[in-house]
């Protein structure tokens, strides 16, 4: 890294909706040692004071769930090119994990999360705003899969969940917040002229990072 300040791209949309599928493709491309991922869900508030039964039933999708001021503070640290320590996040025990991982500053950095939009702090670090717009039936699916797949839920309580809280704090937070991005994506990291626009749009900045 340079003095110069690395170029951050929020990566938005409701859950399911492709978010990591398009920010992997976009690394594919570029190339992994210019970026720097970050996911908003790895700072969800450390539950390991209520028992496991309360935790399954909390409200995730509330802009309250997640600490937005530590993912503040990792990123104004790479920002201003340090080393930084992110938390990691249990899925299946919905806890925060003891150990943190050491995060080295890169000139890209891809932020991705369903509430990225909705925090005023967030906006005012992201010099790219991306949205990716997919159908709720195909995110729902997605959803299903990836819940009952890798973080051991059943399908009734993915639904349930889904209902009760996913689905209403969508239409409060993420969807009124749509209209801060400059880019919206439609078909996620399938989109492959998005892809490609990105990566050129990267590609640039880091010709033009290195002229300096």
């Amino acid at each position: 890294m340079t003095g110069n300040k690395p170029l951050v791209i929020g990566i938005a949309g409701g859950t399911g909706s492709g978010k990591t599928t398009f920010a992997n493709a976009v690394i594919r491309q570029v190339g992994a040692e210019h970026v720097v991922w970050l996911a908003h869900d790895l700072y969800y508030r450390d539950l390991n004071h209520i028992p496991l039964h309360e935790r399954r039933i909390r409200n995730f999708d509330h802009p309250a769930s997640l600490d937005t001021h530590l993912l503040v503070a990792n990123l104004r640290d790479l920002r201003a090119g340090k080393p930084t320590d992110i938390p990691r996040y249990d899925f299946r025990e919905h806890r925060r994990l003891p150990q943190t991982k050491r995060i080295d500053p890169r000139p890209v950095i891809l932020l991705e999360g369903i509430l990225i939009l909705a925090e005023q702090e967030l906006l005012e670090l992201l010099d790219l705003r991306i949205f990716i717009d997919t159908a709720s039936d195909v995110r729902v699916l997605r959803r299903l899969r990836r819940d009952i797949e890798e973080r051991g839920r059943t399908m009734e309580s993915v639904m349930e969940q889904y209902l009760k809280t996913v689905r209403p704090m969508h239409l409060q937070y993420v969807v009124p917040n749509k209209h801060h991005a400059d880019i919206i994506v439609p078909r996620g990291g399938f989109n492959e002229t998005a892809v490609y626009m990105l990566t050129n749009h990267i590609r640039s900045f880091l010709q033009s990072e290195q002229s300096r």
